[in-house]
């Protein structure tokens, strides 16, 4: 896509959209509707559209509960007792990893406090926790509580690594080089794995290998990364890794959640860590005896049993994933988010002054669907317009408007007509002077 000359017309974008090989998956989707029409939805960042066969998915299980009951998790189509484990070898083709390190499990932020029980285990000499800077809130505020459960002060404990002044990305070399310096005091790093705000993604495998260097542990916050960008954890060593699944899963607002831990550690049962029974081994779980005996594989971080409707439709969209195929997604993914970068700078072109910054690196490998946009001039009204003209996106204080275009439901001509919203939003005259 990078060799093609683009161009800012409709019949060009259309184009793109004929020779697009998941163009079918789109009516896989339910599309809001606004004003009569479909919207053109760039919130998948944010909440995934809805696949239209979660209804039956949902509805298979909602079926055998009223057909069996209890006996459902024996006897349903897809038996309750082990529903769970439908999930690893689909996830694992999504986060490059073996299946018995991958567990689907309560929400973001729980899976984040029970990996950090495990994983953060602070020493005289080793105690302090290296993250990104303006992480996303309930990341700091798990890792500030985590801290202050061990008597700690977050502000002599948390080491954020910010961009530099006058930039909006966090440079590669500032996060080594605060991972070595710090090295012997560091117990964990910790990072999103893309930044929720700029749509930076980091180099995972760089940072992972430095943080073992200095004999720290490292994980991640795959929130915005899971089904957006390649992601290979079991190679780069990650230690552990959560992610949520109502983002570019599609399984649906508070959807269940996941974990990853490597290999290395998931058969180790003494680590420490808070239990529950359905972590507890499978062939004498129901001998409800005392003393916890944890599943060796990262099943064994689980606390109570599946949330089998949630999980239903997770099923639905991890299905869609299978069938679309993750190498094609992102392939696709690249070539939007470059038409829209493209389009973007031609606003600026057209209104001839700089009213859009972008924010997100422009480096393919620094970025993912999202691109994150800073509006030097009545960003506030712009994002207004764009939302009367059928537009979903994301604003975030205090200018700046989240757009991501996704790849299994996304169009070439959404950009296009992004592009001509914001281009006829901002020559009104009382917007650009």
């Amino acid at each position: 896509m990078n060799s093609i000359q683009f161009q800012n017309t409709l019949e060009f974008a259309k184009r793109l959209d004929e020779k697009d090989v998941l163009r079918s998956f789109r009516d896989q989707f339910y599309i809001p509707i606004i004003n009569g029409k479909q919207s053109i939805y760039f919130t998948g960042n944010s909440l995934g559209l809805q696949p239209k066969t979660t209804q039956d998915y949902v509805y298979n299980e909602l079926e055998d509960w009223a057909n069996y009951g209890v006996e459902a998790h024996f006897h349903g189509r897809n038996p309750w007792l082990s529903y769970h484990e439908i999930f690893p070898d689909k996830l694992s083709k999504l986060i490059g990893c073996l299946p018995e390190e991958v567990v689907v499990m309560n929400q973001l932020t729980i899976n984040l406090h029970l990996l950090l029980t495990t994983f953060y285990r602070p020493a005289k000499e080793r105690f302090k926790i290296i993250c990104e800077a303006k992480a996303f809130p309930s990341d700091q505020y798990a890792l500030e509580s985590q801290v202050k459960l061990h008597g700690l002060n977050p502000d002599d404990v948390i080491i954020e690594v910010s961009p530099r002044n006058g930039e909006h990305s966090i440079r590669q070399e500032d996060i080594l080089t605060t991972i070595e310096h710090h090295g012997k005091q560091t117990a964990v790093v910790i990072f999103g794995g893309v930044n929720y705000y700029s749509g930076q993604v980091f180099d995972m495998a760089t940072i992972a290998k430095k943080t073992h260097e200095v004999g720290a542990l490292c994980g991640f916050d795959l929130a915005h990364a899971i089904g957006n960008i390649e992601l290979q954890l079991h190679d780069w060593n990650v230690d552990f890794a959560c992610w949520c699944s109502y983002k570019y899963l599609n399984s649906g607002p508070g959807g269940v959640a996941g974990i990853f831990i490597h290999q290395q550690h998931v058969a180790n049962t003494e680590l420490p860590r808070l239990a529950g029974w359905w972590g507890y081994d499978k062939d004498t779980r129901f001998n409800m005896d005392k003393g916890f005996k944890p599943i060796p594989t990262a099943e064994g971080w689980q606390l109570s049993n599946a949330p089998v409707l949630s999980m239903a439709a997770h099923n639905a969209s991890l299905d869609i994933f299978e069938e679309a195929g993750m190498k094609n997604l992102l392939v696709k993914s690249k070539a939007l988010s470059n038409y829209l970068l493209y389009i973007l700078q031609e606003i600026n072109k057209d209104l001839k002054q700089k009213i859009i910054e972008i924010i997100t690196p422009l480096n393919e490998k620094e970025r993912g669907c999202q691109v994150s946009i800073l509006m030097l001039k009545n960003g506030k009204k712009v994002f207004e317009a764009l939302k009367k003209n059928g537009v979903l996106a994301d604003w975030r204080e205090p200018n700046v408007i989240r757009v991501a275009p996704v790849p299994l439901y996304n169009t070439f001509e959404d950009i296009y007509r992004f592009g001509e919203i914001i281009k006829t939003a901002m020559a009104a005259e009382q917007l650009i002077r």
